[in-house]
């Protein structure tokens, strides 16, 4: 019997998705010195598929690990997903802005974002590719966006339109995502109906807050509000 799609924050940025038929779905793994992931978080268990939005170290930086313990598929942007099997990865899928892919029975589109990418290693940054985002569409139908890290864009009406995600994972932090207003705008533009904040809290200069959040955006949009730790069906 099928189960309710649940999602558990475990710092950051990085979530782990079950899906309805078991499926579990890791997004930009970082716990590895991640000061706001919890102990927990530091035995992850078993992966099916890992997303990789850009190559920044706080996003990416337990890939390698992560999937050479659980054997799980990696999917990330063309250029990144070649530095991943550089490091000796086998299973693993590059991608493009706008490409789908079914995965395990889930349909995964990369979509754009607006933010940098790189890797850093021994003090020297190499081009990671192009920043992006995903949309994913689960057995039940179900469909979440997660952002990944970027500003606001005008396309995110599109994404909306095209696919209809009833949840928004979206970065609040500021400075170097969205803060908490730009953030409102993009529920407003992607329709959702349940927004999930992130990349907020674990740094100081990441001042935006749910709290701000939820006040912007009223009635419209829950706002889920997770703690490290937390999972949410």
């Amino acid at each position: 019997m099928a189960k309710a799609l649940s999602f558990t924050w475990l710092g950051h940025a990085t979530f782990l998705i079950q899906s309805p038929a078991g499926k579990r779905v890791l997004f930009d793994p970082w716990v590895t010195g991640n000061p706001s992931s919890p102990a927990s978080a530091k035995n992850i268990g078993s992966v099916d598929l890992i997303l990789v939005t850009h190559g920044h170290s706080d996003h990416a930086g337990d890939v390698v690990p992560i999937a050479r313990a659980s054997g799980a598929q990696v999917v990330a942007p063309y250029e990144l997903s070649v530095f991943f099997q550089k490091k000796g990865l086998q299973n693993v899928t590059g991608m493009n802005p706008g490409g789908t892919l079914n995965a395990l029975g889930l349909s995964v589109t990369m979509v754009q974002a607006f933010h940098s990418s790189s890797v850093e290693e021994d003090g020297k940054i190499t081009y990671a590719g192009v920043a992006t985002g995903y949309v994913v569409r689960f057995e039940d139908r179900t469909t979440i966006y997660f952002a990944g890290d970027t500003a606001l864009f005008g396309d995110m009406r599109l994404i909306g339109e095209l696919y209809r995600p009833q949840i928004a994972f979206l970065p609040i932090g500021d400075h170097f995502t969205m803060g908490p207003e730009q953030a409102a705008k993009a529920c407003e533009l992607l329709g959702a109906q349940q927004v999930v904040p992130m990349h907020y809290g674990t740094f100081p200069v990441l001042t935006g807050t749910p709290a701000k959040l939820r006040e912007l955006v009223g009635q419209r949009v829950q706002v889920l509000e997770l703690q490290p730790g937390e999972t949410a069906s």
